[in-house]
């Protein structure tokens, strides 16, 4: 039977149709791969709005562990967007290193694809971070305490510590993405984003795109407050967090997820 009428695909077809899907880039002009970047930042944000304004008070009512699966299971909503709706994740994208390794498209076209989705992703984020800040939204409840915290946390991490979560994070990702293109339905699409990214954000692990929402939106919610904390500085969000949890999140991607199915599978076979 054609592997387009099975309910799945096996691990091998999965891993050749991540490495055939990274064709795109080949026809694929830059604006088109730029709105879809930005698409992607949007869709990320609103998961990390989402995960913010539910778990604002959880942890007082239903414990730590319990108040990190919550944001992790909402925060999914982002990545079903960007699959399901279509969208050019930079985090996603790490598995394009599949279709490089494969022959399929060169190296070149694979980091200049890698610039323009992560600028795109970078300005939806931050868009919509501002745009939550004018609505005014943080300040219900305790969701301006909640984002601050987040901002200051990611902003005071080590290099160290930093890359190594933004590589489990985005291992964990790169697996979603990995098992959504294996789903043959909408549903198990749903549920392939689900688990992963549940567990990446559960977990405590960093992810580049999505720290573009929350450290901003701690910068904005800073501006309004007399004694801001110091930790929360574009310095800190930029150098501090961005730079390694980037680096991490492209290391896990295309080392664990990309490099070891083209290890482990090997030549397409078209």
């Amino acid at each position: 039977m054609s592997s387009e009428y099975k309910m799945f695909l096996t691990p091998r077809e999965a891993a050749h149709t991540v490495a055939k899907n990274g064709r795109r880039v080949l026809n694929q002009g830059v604006g088109r791969t730029f709105v879809l970047s930005l698409l992607a930042g949007f869709y990320i944000a609103f998961g990390a709005q989402l995960s913010t304004v539910v778990t604002q008070d959880a942890g007082q009512f239903l414990g730590f562990g319990i108040s990190r699966f919550m944001g992790g299971s909402l925060f999914s909503i982002g990545l079903m967007l960007v699959v399901i709706c279509g969208a050019e994740l930079f985090t996603g994208n790490s598995l394009l290193a599949a279709a490089a390794l494969h022959g399929e498209i060169a190296w070149s076209k694979l980091l200049e694809n890698w610039i323009v989705v992560i600028v795109g992703n970078f300005i939806g984020a931050i868009f919509l971070a501002w745009l939550m800040f004018e609505t005014g939204l943080w300040e219900q409840g305790k969701v301006a305490e909640k984002a601050l915290h987040i901002a200051s946390a990611k902003s005071q991490l080590s290099f160290g510590v930093a890359f190594v979560r933004g590589v489990l994070c985005n291992w964990l990702v790169c697996l979603a993405v990995f098992m959504a293109t294996a789903a043959r339905d909408i549903t198990s699409k749903m549920l392939a984003c689900y688990v992963p990214i549940m567990t990446f954000v559960a977990s405590g692990f960093e992810h580049s795109i999505a720290n573009m929402y929350f450290i901003p939106t701690g910068l904005f919610i800073s501006t309004t407050i007399s004694s801001p904390d110091p930790s929360i500085s574009w310095y800190n969000f930029l150098v501090t967090n961005l730079i390694p949890v980037t680096l991490g999140n492209i290391a896990g991607g295309v080392i664990f997820v990309a490099g070891a199915y083209w290890y482990a599978y090997g030549k397409i076979d078209d």
